[in-house]
């Protein structure tokens, strides 16, 4: 039903999938750049769709609403939401004999700027575990979000600055939407702004912010791209969001005063709920440690890792 090409490929639709270089005719999980290329034809969600055209240009694509069945090339796909980012995406493809989901990134906590994720049962589970080691077990998201704002409104208060770093396509819009429900004032990087655009034409409502000139805006919280170089002023203090915050060494390696543990991927504990969800005959493992395999075969599935050189046999 699929092979590993360098990138997942389903065999009787000649489709590939996450791909990051140029294909044919390629699936589209979500748009960030390590999932997409220049396609000579794409086939995403509608949301998904309006920020590849937003990032890339505009792109022949083939929309694939959630939850609405489109047969292509000997498969019924279906897209279910996947939790990550707007528009991302699981795809569900189905031959009549067999079924198989890849989840793409995903998580399943809430989140404020997209759909939660939905798992349908599926023969074959093609499962996204960055957090595959028990060590990431993330704190409950209502802490998490505690912790950012109180921390942010904190230096705000003082007539500081706020620096949180964030990727410009799904963490910069998840956090602008956290702090301006919180009252604290924003200011995005001039990078950030066009895909806020994309977010707020596709209803999601961030608030109000504004964009960043490049000062140090006293009193203000600025979302920034990773790496924004540092205002080098009293006040400033930086902030990154990610799961990896979970280790205590985390601030230290990417350069910041706090660390959040503000994830867009499933923490280990998710990953095992999405696998008893989906309940599979065969799970496959990608951008994960193969300690994970090891942990599920343990639990009693079927498991191997995917994305070897080696493993372009047909699965």
């Amino acid at each position: 039903m699929f092979f590993w090409d360098d990138g997942l490929r389903l065999a009787r639709a000649d489709l590939a999938v996450d791909f990051s270089r140029r294909q044919p005719r390629a699936f589209i999980s979500h748009a960030h750049a390590d999932h997409m290329a220049r396609h000579e034809y794409a086939l995403c969600t509608p949301a998904t769709a309006a920020l590849y055209h937003c990032r890339l240009g505009l792109r022949p694509t083939l929309e694939l609403p959630y939850r609405r069945p489109v047969d292509w090339g000997n498969l019924r796909l279906t897209t279910f939401p996947a939790g990550h980012c707007l528009g991302s995406a699981m795809l569900l493809a189905e031959d009549g004999e067999q079924s198989l989901l890849y989840t793409g990134d995903f998580k399943l906590s809430p989140s404020a700027t997209c759909e939660p994720a939905e798992l349908p049962h599926a023969d074959i589970l093609i499962i996204e575990s960055t957090f595959g080691n028990p060590a990431y077990r993330l704190p409950p998201r209502n802490e998490v979000v505690e912790e950012l704002i109180d921390r942010v409104r904190g230096v705000v208060a003082a007539e500081g600055v706020a620096v949180i770093e964030a990727y410009a396509l799904g963490k910069a819009q998840e956090v602008t939407r956290l702090l301006t429900a919180a009252g604290i004032p924003v200011l995005q990087h001039p990078a950030i702004v066009p895909i806020s655009r994309v977010y707020e034409a596709c209803g999601v409502d961030l608030g109000e912010y504004g964009c960043w000139t490049g000062g140090a805006e006293a009193g203000n919280a600025l979302v920034v791209t990773p790496r924004t170089r540092r205002l080098e002023c009293a006040g400033e203090v930086r902030f990154a969001v990610t799961g990896w915050a979970k280790d205590a060494s985390a601030k230290y390696r990417l350069r910041v005063d706090h660390a959040i543990a503000l994830s867009d991927h499933a923490d280990y504990e998710q990953l095992f709920e999405a696998v008893r969800s989906v309940a599979p005959r065969k799970v496959y493992c990608t951008h994960g440690p193969e300690s994970f395999v090891d942990r599920l075969c343990e639990a009693g599935y079927d498991a191997r890792p995917l994305g070897r050189p080696f493993q372009r046999r047909l699965f």
